[in-house]
């Protein structure tokens, strides 16, 4: 013999009907502080916070950023080719 009984019933009524506590205040504190940190961390990345970063002393940070980017592109440049030379 099978019996097959449905229930319906929210979460919550499922929960106090086992005796399980309710967890939702605890979720919700939970998931506020991970949405605070989340944003204070988040902040970090913006535009506005890698500018400060990078060129918190000024006027000889971005000279040296603009060096960097300047031997990068002299180094992934191809070489000249001396034409003016006879085989020989």
């Amino acid at each position: 013999m099978k019996v097959t009984i449905n229930i319906d019933c929210t979460p919550l009524e499922a929960r106090q009907f086992m005796g399980l506590p309710d967890v939702q205040p605890m979720q919700t504190a939970v998931l506020a502080e991970m949405e605070k940190r989340l944003l204070a961390e988040a902040a970090k990345f913006s535009p506005e916070g890698f500018m400060r970063a990078w060129f918190s002393e000024g006027q000889q940070s971005a000279d040296w950023l603009r060096e960097i980017f300047k031997g990068f592109a002299q180094a992934a440049a191809p070489t000249p080719i001396d034409r003016s030379a006879k085989p020989g």
